[in-house]
């Protein structure tokens, strides 16, 4: 996995891309088997708990506003609006991914 800063932009784009798609198993596709997602106070373990959680998160609309990192390990600030209490919030991203490019853990936070 290159570490330049447009394979880092490159890779969190194609994540909000993936999320809005209806294809949801292009979103999907992004994570490994045992990925971790920490969101809203809670852990999901596993690709079976990620597919229970996103099947749970509202169609939203992502406004991409600050990447920074490396590709193995980036962060990302977007500003998220929908039909959601308090939309629209920031929220930042922070990616983890092994050697194939695989997202291994993803923390959202305020």
């Amino acid at each position: 996995m290159e570490n330049t800063m447009q394979d880092t932009r490159t890779f969190v784009e194609e994540y909000f891309a993936a999320a809005t798609d209806p294809d949801h198993e292009r979103y999907f596709a992004l994570f490994g088997d045992d990925a971790v997602v920490h969101d809203d106070g809670r852990t999901h373990r596993g690709l079976a708990a990620v597919r229970r959680w996103r099947g749970e998160v509202p169609s939203v609309r992502y406004d991409l506003r600050e990447v920074t990192g490396p590709a193995a390990a980036c962060g990302a600030v977007a500003e998220i609006s929908g039909d959601f209490p308090g939309s629209p919030v920031t929220l930042r991203f922070a990616f983890e991914r092994d050697a194939q490019g695989k997202i291994t853990t993803l923390d959202i936070e305020p």
